[in-house]
């Protein structure tokens, strides 16, 4: 992306193409066009040249036998295409002048796309910003995963409820996606496994078509492409045709859709058993499509399986793809007759492995009866993985039961058969070369708790990548009016590929005009924002209030529920008279919870009561709002993110991973308030301790704390700010109608142990708060510290994650 690039087309020659695209493929007379017309014919316009891109980016990859990387995950939270692609071809500027006369804005067209389903939070759209790294990098990649035709779910709220209603992104079809008619898989399930002394013969059950539909993901200043294809799942036959000729036509859809149901959902829910062999077969089915196309492409350019590992890297992003080192394995051993030991070494070094979680109870484990009946195969390579394995430990460290017992893939349940587990996390870390954390904080913790033991048998596996995001999709394409501001000042807009070029900005942090106009340009981004949730929610929001926002998944984790308890501390020295010092505030909350999860989905409830109450008081609705926006996804990250003045990034400390949501808010000039916790302490050493808010306990006081007995009870008769808040919610103040809606919040803060500390980092997170508040009353300095969050984010580019992956871990060269 050269500072000089000009679009490819003029204006008048892209209105003409358009024009031509409306008569001949849309069917559409221009003069009476509508917005959805228009949509279509931009995109297929953009179609065509990136199709271009791919054809040639794939023809030189073959023709230089490329080394790739491929990319497992079960999420790729990829949102609207249109604006990335535009951008990425040089078109947006000419689209923008083509919009800018009488009839819809580029704007209104680009908004007749909806989000791509296909992810939910922060995995998948680390992923997302990955591909596109990975081809602005000109990196051979591919990203793989499933073609969910309801995504997770859609969110509505209804009287404060979460209500989840399927997320048909595809019903009219995605201009965005190639089908590949040519490109599709046999997976198969159940049955039983026969062994001829190595290999096995596998007698499935029953089987599942995968059908590939490819996404093009574009390079920025280069013409390369990065693939991303994902799998539909198809049944053998379309319908039982007898059943239907019988007039039986309920049993003929039940034989379709027992097969198809795979990938119509993003985390079938898991609470029941059919959901969890759901869940299994849905993972399974990816990750079996995925290498064997992986497999085929190798062996039509090399024609021999024996130099994999120099030719593919294969990572597996979280443990959701685990399974795939045993079916590489089953692949590679029993379909093409490669002796065990050779598999073994082989996939030793294609796999590597991303974890991204700290907590236990969050690393995915299956039941060995659930993994015999629907992988019997798969469960007799696991058992012979790790009895290798675990051969491998006792020569290490001879005579140690507890070691062996801690690091097998298979947990024993205490002894009872119907109790043991596949370990998928062990499964990954066993069979890759290189496992990684995703933050400094959380690689050290890795090695020193979750995975300590495997550490000491294998160190030089075990490194760090903090995570990134891109700036193009976050900064240059969400938050134009900064972007612009930017260019100006640095006199290039070469940051897009090298965004430590932020870092000129710092000299600019004490110019009062740069501040002025940086200020002006976030007043505009908060009233774009302001607008939008008073069309959704009806809830109007002051844009020169401190917009205060906490977006991402609701989990007890990450604390919603600590924010809420501010805000209703705030609400109260409000009611009180006790405004001084006090900054007007609109707390801005977004996320989804988990269908099966009750206490998230309280917390979403709370925020509604609390809303509900604090916005129609006369006393504090002009110095406090909330709202909570529903249906979160990557369009309204777009428009929050530049928005916010505040970042709320306050998980417990030692739980969260890394956290993406931090970078992308500091990096459009919001200033964080949050604990040691992932990122936020990476985040602190680069845009300096002075212009961040940190607060609350740190990994080690947390551990402390909980190792001494961890009294809740005790903060709650000795913080009388506290006592009133806990008191509110538990009298039924915020939920006339049904007094006893929250007794289980309160009795899980004080006496089921408040396991994520809430109550212990409460004083701390008030009084920080008041800081906040202190500082967003200088508006000056406030502006300097904003811009000097912007001038420090350069370290966060995905570009320099990516670079680290590809020189230390997939051993490809980048520029």
């Amino acid at each position: 992306m050269s500072d000089s690039a000009q679009p490819q087309i003029d204006s008048e020659q892209l209105r003409s193409q358009i024009d031509g695209k409306l008569v001949r493929t849309v069917a559409a007379e221009p003069s009476r066009a509508s917005k959805a017309d228009y949509y279509q014919a931009l995109s297929q316009i953009a179609r065509e040249q990136l199709a271009q891109r791919w054809v040639e980016t794939q023809n030189t990859d073959r023709a230089n036998k490329a080394r790739r990387v491929y990319y497992l995950s079960m999420e790729f939270l990829i949102g609207r295409a249109m604006n990335n692609a535009l951008s990425a071809l040089d078109l947006r500027d000419a689209a923008a002048q083509v919009f800018s006369g009488p009839g819809p804005s580029l704007g209104e067209v680009m908004e007749c796309e909806p989000d791509a389903a296909l992810g939910n939070g922060g995995l998948g759209r680390l992923a997302a910003c990955f591909l596109d790294s990975m081809a602005t990098l000109g990196l051979p990649s591919w990203g793989y995963g499933v073609r969910y035709e309801y995504g997770m779910f859609a969110q509505s709220i209804i009287n404060g409820h979460q209500v989840e209603k399927p997320e048909a992104w595809l019903q009219d079809r995605s201009p965005w996606e190639f089908p590949r008619a040519n490109k599709h898989y046999t997976v198969r399930f159940g049955g039983t496994a026969e062994h001829h002394g190595e290999w096995a013969e596998w007698h499935a059950a029953d089987s599942v078509e995968a059908k590939a539909f490819d996404y093009v993901i574009p390079g920025h200043g280069t013409e390369r492409i990065s693939t991303l294809r994902l799998w539909k799942a198809a049944a053998p036959t379309e319908i039982d045709l007898g059943a239907f000729n019988t007039g039986d036509y309920q049993r003929a859809a039940e034989f379709k859709n027992r097969f198809e149901n795979i990938s119509w959902v993003l985390y079938p829910n898991d609470s029941t058993s059919a959901g969890r062999e759901l869940r299994l077969r849905q993972e399974y089915f990816f990750v079996s499509a995925s290498l064997q196309d992986i497999l085929l492409r190798h062996l039509a350019e090399n024609g021999t399986l024996e130099n994999l590992a120099e030719k593919i890297a294969i990572h597996l992003n979280d443990t959701h793809p685990a399974i795939g080192v045993a079916e590489l394995m089953r692949l590679l051993v029993d379909e093409h007759s490669m002796s065990w030991n050779d598999a073994w070494d082989q996939c030793r070094r294609i796999f590597s492995y991303t974890n991204h979680t700290l907590m236990p109870e969050a690393l995915e484990t299956w039941k060995v009866s659930l993994i015999n009946r629907v992988l019997p195969r798969h469960l007799l390579i696991i058992y012979r993985i790790n009895q290798e394995f675990l051969d491998e430990v006792v020569r290490l460290y001879p005579g140690d039961i507890d070691l062996m017992r801690r690091v097998s893939l298979i947990d024993d349940g205490g002894g009872h058969e119907k109790d043991k587990r596949v370990r998928m996390a062990h499964l990954c870390i066993v069979g890759s070369q290189r496992v990684n954390g995703v933050s400094q904080l959380h690689s050290d913790l890795m090695v020193q708790t979750i995975f300590a033991d495997f550490a000491r048998l294998y160190p030089e596996r075990f490194h760090n990548k903090t995570n990134g995001v891109t700036p193009r999709r976050w900064l240059s394409q969400a938050n134009p009016a900064l972007s612009r501001l930017i260019d100006e000042r640095l006199a290039t807009k070469k940051w897009r590929l090298d965004l430590d070029l932020l870092q000129g900005l710092r000299e600019s942090a004490d110019d009062a005009g740069f501040c002025t106009a940086f200020a002006a340009a976030k007043r505009e981004n908060k009233l774009h924002l302001a607008n939008y949730i008073a069309r959704e929610t009806a809830v109007r929001l002051d844009p020169d209030s401190l917009f205060d926002v906490q977006v991402k998944r609701i989990h007890e984790y990450k604390r919603q529920l600590l924010n809420v308890l501010h805000v209703i501390a705030r609400y109260n020295a409000l009611r009180s008279g006790a405004t001084a010092g006090l900054a007007p505030r609109s707390v801005i909350f977004a996320g989804k919870a988990a269908s099966s999860y009750h206490m998230a989905k309280q917390v979403i409830r709370l925020i509604h009561d609390v809303a509900a109450v604090v916005n129609h008081d006369p006393l504090t609705r002009d110095l406090l709002q909330v709202v909570f926006v529903p249906n979160y996804g990557v369009s309204v990250a777009e428009l929050i993110m530049p928005a916010a003045n505040l970042s709320e990034q306050i998980s417990t400390a030692g739980t969260e991973a890394s956290g993406t949501g931090n970078m992308k808010l500091s990096l459009n000039g919001a200033l964080t308030i949050g604990t040691e916790d992932g990122a936020n302490i990476e985040i602190r050493d680069n845009v300096g301790a002075d212009n961040i808010f940190i607060f609350g306990n740190n990994t080690a006081q947390v551990n402390a704390l909980r190792q001494s007995g961890y009294q809740p009870m005790d903060y709650y008769r000795n913080d009388e700010t506290l006592k009133a808040v806990l008191d509110l919610i538990d009298s039924g103040f915020f939920s006339p109608g049904e007094r006893s809606r929250y007794h289980d919040v309160f009795n899980c803060l004080l006496h089921y142990g408040d396991y994520y500390l809430l109550l212990a980092d409460f004083a701390d997170y008030v009084a920080t708060q008041q800081r906040v508040d202190t500082l967003y009353l200088t508006p000056g300095e406030w502006q300097r510290k904003a811009i000097l969050n912007v001038a420090g984010m350069g370290p966060f580019s995905a570009d320099r994650t990516i670079r680290d992956y590809a020189n230390d871990t997939w051993h490809l060269n980048t520029p």
